[in-house]
């Protein structure tokens, strides 16, 4: 009976929470943000035990350690810093955004957990061929952190029993979730959004502000049949690329900075 009034009591907290988050989402679709259960403290305590699910695995995420390639990730805690230091990223300092790579050359991916960890696969980093463009999927992940995307599309996934679980620790359903994370398909909306996003925070750096465009432009000058892991295909990449692009000219972004040649040095140093 005691258990029962205080879960009572938890899903009345959350349905709370629920009414106080509802509002619209600031993006250019007009849309409401949706429903969200997560409080942005739950957010970060979230991604902290996702942080800690894929630590634990080294399996199936082989980390670069920090130690012994320290010069890559000085590279990416600058780009990170640069896209932070826009002024544009409402939960800058709410969330670590912490960097880390995964050590796989095979896939072509990178994303971000509630609370602001980044990861990116060597994969990925080894197949762009600048510094505006790894900003441009740097800004789009945080982008996704940032509009709380994770925890929105979750909310209507799970039930409050499951999320509930996943707040109080519960392992067996994190190991779950991280897998669920990490393979997440935005929607439509959540995906023009971070794009959206991305572009906002690059234009006030010396980035082309549109360097998010490029892994989709350097695919379809390959005509790849690669897989696209990293990005929703929703909505269409060749829509994506205009989207960009538009974005840049309505926003009116002067940075024009690709940083190339130093982008393929440090590229060179991965294993």
């Amino acid at each position: 009976m005691k258990n029962r009034f205080f879960k009572s009591l938890s899903v009345l907290s959350i349905c709370l929470i629920v009414l106080s988050s509802c509002g619209t989402s600031g993006n250019n679709s007009g849309g409401m943000k949706g429903i969200n259960l997560f409080t942005v403290a739950q957010d970060k305590q979230f991604g902290q035990q996702v942080e800690a699910e894929i630590a634990s695995d080294p399996t199936t995420y082989p980390i670069l350690d920090s130690a012994t390639n320290k010069e890559v990730y000085a590279y990416l805690y600058k780009i990170r810093n640069n896209i932070l230091n826009s002024g544009k990223v409402t939960l800058r300092d709410e969330f670590d955004w912490r960097v880390r790579i995964i050590k796989d050359d095979s896939t072509l991916n990178a994303f971000c957990t509630p609370g602001g960890y980044i990861y990116v696969y060597t994969g990925l980093m080894k197949y762009l061929d600048s510094e505006d463009q790894l900003a441009g999927v740097l800004a789009h992940e945080i982008g996704h952190a940032d509009q709380r995307h994770s925890t929105r599309q979750m909310t209507t996934m799970y039930g409050i029993d499951v999320l509930l679980n996943i707040v109080a620790g519960d392992r067996a359903m994190i190991k779950e979730i991280t897998s669920s994370i990490i393979g997440l398909k935005f929607s439509r909306n959540h995906e023009t959004e971070a794009d959206q996003k991305s572009v906002e925070y690059l234009c006030p750096t010396s980035y082309n502000a549109d360097g998010g465009a490029g892994f989709f432009e350097k695919l379809q000058a390959a005509g790849s049949s690669k897989t696209i892991e990293f990005l929703s295909t929703h909505p269409d990449p060749g829509n994506r690329i205009e989207h960009f692009h538009a974005a840049k000219t309505e926003l009116g972004c002067t940075g024009n900075q690709s940083y190339a040649s130093e982008y393929k040095r440090i590229v060179s140093k991965l294993p």
